[in-house]
């Protein structure tokens, strides 16, 4: 990277500039996401928003690393992402209707039913439903019980005790969600990291829409994971705990625990089975308050899997249309990810390095790859910037095109185009980077032998 001395004269500016100038223009962009109210009824400006916001982005974190680290940058950089989210908080989801599903499920348990029994189609639980918010009312997977961890289920009791309002619930998802950026922070220093790797997640625009705005739980899962990895090597048992929590509030981190049992010396070092007998007892207590719907949940992730396919999924979908299975498709993704996280504990991958390439191959291969569901990669992004990787968390803007039809008729339907569009840009630059980096190791070589 060029020091900011070679730079021209006129681009010769201060990280605090940047930082201030980058601030301005974001802040202005949610803000108009805020003002828009819903956002469904306007998805062709929420997608134009997004996607300049993500421009703005791109030019932030080009500038802050291109610049000399300021001090007091990464408490600049972490203000400015609290403030963004602040803006979009009061802002009632619409994008997506999950938030609506974990207030039925607290609710529900409140009310004494078990989540992974109950369904919000039930006739004798209309109840528990607001008739006057049409969003609730549209809510996701109405006539099956819970998919959620349980875990998520106990956050969404405690909050539809103590926090009705469907924006008042979306505190827990952004208080864990600050957490994370602090978390980072703390990590990033002390391996020596720089304000712009923070600002790859901080201002990331896809992870402050979906996180303020949309309030989705993998921002509970996110915070326990990071939080797994800040004390990876100085408390390896507490950090699996961590680890359990994160997988038992999503499922994802779950491909991790070989590489963090190999870390500890399993199968050979006692203090690896003591961690792994920990957080399997953790998955017990948090598992016991629902024990009654043990037999129901196969069943139940049986029916999600056989309705819920190709969605804004990438290779998933090109496997099935060459093999013309819904069971190769996705049994090679569950193949692929459970090879990676198997080869990586093995090898010793570092860990940050092996999250970014198992999640990203859970991704890239899932048939169903929300826009959310890309938050995952992006803390360790930090740590391993890909160009590549963070076009496509911006161009994940262009799946809520989606919600146009859906709006117009109900029909669930993600354009071939849209999801091209999407994609294609992601896996060019990818090759390339990839092209680029074979003939650097080349160079390199042939420097070295000569």
């Amino acid at each position: 990277m060029a020091p900011t001395e070679n730079l021209p004269a006129r681009l010769r500016i201060s990280q605090t500039q940047i930082l201030f100038g980058g601030f301005i223009l974001l802040e202005a962009l949610f803000w108009r996401l805020r003002r828009f109210g819903n956002l469904e009824a306007i998805v062709v400006e929420t997608i134009a928003t997004g996607l300049a916001a993500g421009v703005i982005y791109f030019i932030a974190l080009y500038g802050l690393e291109h610049t000399r680290e300021s001090r007091g940058a990464f408490w600049l950089v972490l203000a400015a992402a609290i403030l963004f989210r602040a803006t979009l908080w009061p802002l009632a989801p619409t994008l997506s209707n999950d938030l609506y599903r974990y207030r039925w499920d607290g609710r529900a348990q409140l009310a004494g039913e078990n989540p992974y029994l109950a369904t919000p189609d039930d006739a004798r639980l209309r109840g528990l439903r607001d008739p006057a918010n049409a969003n609730e009312m549209r809510m996701p997977a109405q006539e099956i019980p819970t998919i959620y961890p349980p875990l998520a289920e106990l956050v969404f009791r405690t909050a539809a005790r103590f926090l009705p309002g469907p924006v008042a619930f979306k505190l827990p998802m952004e208080a864990a969600d600050v957490l994370t950026m602090i978390l980072l922070a703390v990590w990033l220093r002390a391996a020596g990291g720089r304000a712009y790797q923070l600002a790859i997640y901080a201002w990331n625009p896809l992870v402050v829409v979906e996180f303020a705005g949309s309030a989705h739980s993998d921002a509970l899962a996110l915070v326990a994971l990071v939080g797994a990895f800040v004390i990876i090597k100085s408390r390896p048992t507490l950090s699996t705990l961590l680890l359990a929590c994160a997988a038992l509030l999503k499922s994802f981190p779950i491909m991790l625990f070989p590489l963090w049992l190999w870390r500890q010396g399993w199968p050979r070092s006692r203090k690896a089975w003591a961690s792994g007998f920990a957080a399997a007892a953790l998955a017990a207590v948090c598992t016991w308050p629902y024990r009654t719907a043990l037999h129901q949940i196969p069943v139940t992730m049986a029916y999600f899997e056989s309705r819920w396919q190709d969605n804004n999924a990438s290779l998933y979908t090109i496997l099935k249309l060459l093999t013309h299975s819904h069971a190769i498709a996705a049994g090679t993704g569950v193949a692929v990810a459970i090879g990676l996280a198997l080869w990586a504990a093995i090898r010793g991958v570092e860990p940050a390095r092996a999250a970014l390439w198992i999640f990203g191959a859970i991704l890239l291969f899932a048939p169903n790859a929300y826009s959310w569901y890309f938050t995952w990669v992006i803390p360790f992004l930090c740590f391993y910037p890909s160009a590549a990787w963070l076009l496509l968390t911006v161009l994940q803007f262009l799946s809520y095109e989606v919600l146009i039809e859906y709006s117009a008729s109900g029909r669930w339907h993600f354009d071939p185009r849209y999801v091209a569009l999407t994609y294609a840009p992601f896996y060019a630059l990818l090759l390339w980077q990839a092209y680029r980096d074979r003939r650097r190791a080349t160079a390199v070589a042939h420097e070295v032998g000569s």
